[in-house]
This record gives C-alpha cells, sequence and structure tokens, in this order.
C-alpha cells in the first residue's frame, strides 16, 4: 500500500501528514505537479525478468504513457536481492547513489512493477516522501529536488521514461538531508505496523 509522510524540510523528527489513502495522496501530490497513477498489477512476471518481458506484460499502459507524454526511450530494471558479497556491494552503491538529492533536466516517471521504493520529493519548504509499491506510477517533473531510496535490501522491478537517448542523469545538488529523515526501511515498517485512525 502507497504511504505519503510530509516533513518540514527542517524538523524531520515531526511528521505534518501521513497517509495511505490513494486519492488523497493523489490530491496531495497533484498540488505540487507531480502525477501518481495505480496500475493493475501483473503477478506472473519471472522472478529476474528481461526488460522486454516486464514491458510487454504492461504493454498497453506503457503505450498510453508514452503517447501522452512524448517519451522515445523507455525500459525496465530489477534489483533482486542475492546472498553473496558482490550483490551487497553493488546494491550498497546504488543506494548511496540515489540518496544523493539530485535534481533531473527531464521528469524522472516510474512505475513499480514489483517491489518498493520511496521517492523524497523537497518542495516549498518540505519534504515528501512517497513510498511506491507495485502497482505505483509517480512523474517527478523536471528540476524538481529529490533523492530515492531503494532500502538496504532492494528488491523491486521498475519501468523507466525517458524523453531523450541519455537516460538517467543526475544534478547533484551537494545537500545532505537524506541522512536526516525517515529512511525506506523505517517507513516501510510505518506501514506494515498500520496508520492510527488520525492519521488516514
Amino acid at each position: 500500500m502507497t504511504l505519503l509522510t510530509v516533513w518540514a524540510d527542517d524538523e524531520p523528527d515531526t511528521v505534518l501528514k501521513r497517509t495511505d489513502d490513494a486519492e488523497v495522496i493523489a490530491d496531495e501530490l497533484k498540488q505540487l505537479g507531480v502525477r501518481f497513477e495505480r496500475w493493475p498489477v501483473v503477478e506472473d512476471l519471472p522472478a529476474k525478468p528481461t526488460s522486454e518481458e516486464v514491458l510487454a506484460a504492461y504493454e498497453p499502459y506503457v503505450s498510453r504513457v508514452v503517447e501522452n507524454e512524448g517519451y522515445i526511450l523507455v525500459d525496465a530494471l530489477h534489483m533482486t536481492p542475492e546472498d553473496t558479497d558482490e550483490w551487497r556491494e553493488k546494491a550498497a552503491e546504488a543506494r548511496r547513489k540515489f540518496l544523493s538529492e539530485h535534481t533531473h533536466d527531464d521528469d524522472e516517471d516510474r512505475f513499480f512493477a514489483r517491489g518498493a521504493g520511496v521517492f523524497y520529493l523537497h518542495i516549498h519548504g518540505k519534504v515528501f516522501a512517497v513510498l511506491c509499491e507495485a502497482g505505483d506510477l509517480l512523474s517527478v517533473p523536471a528540476n524538481t529536488t529529490h533523492w530515492f531510496d531503494m532500502g538496504t535490501r532492494p528488491d523491486y522491478v521498475a519501468i523507466r521514461f525517458f524523453h531523450d537517448d541519455d537516460g538517467w542523469v543526475g544534478n547533484f545538488t551537494g545537500a545532505q538531508l537524506a541522512s536526516e529523515f525517515a529512511d525506506f526501511d523505517t517507513l516501510m515498517a510505518v506501514r506494515a505496523s498500520g496508520l492510527p485512525p488520525a492519521q488516514r
């Protein structure tokens, strides 16, 4: 289940809003210019799917986004846990890279076909953490300051959309905000424990 958590960017210990209501999340993000959608999940993807297998499974939805948004490059990637030192080092390196606050010259559209990840959007003096799970599509507008956390044991399949052939290019700000806010593992634990009625 998707989870939105909002803090002031200078008060990481005080939650201003937390909800798992998909309509509330979509409305909140729409005010920021961020598109949020839910697609039906294809359950029978292989354990380590190729990009082609993922794109074929979601072809009607991918085609609609490409047509509406004008993307020219679409691919899919997966992070699948392995019990090897090599995989753990690779996962830790990837996590460190995306935890650094950055922007992109292009929109960043991601659809989660499996697993989860958290996008942290740093907008208007606040941090909006969107815990995305299977079925969630999030579109971060170009030049939006943000970072991404895949957790200490990344496990996800995601479709990526690009407007040019350069793919993922980050413009890093040098800010270290990511270390001050609840990380992926913490937010997953919050979601698993269930929200009190006052936060729904």
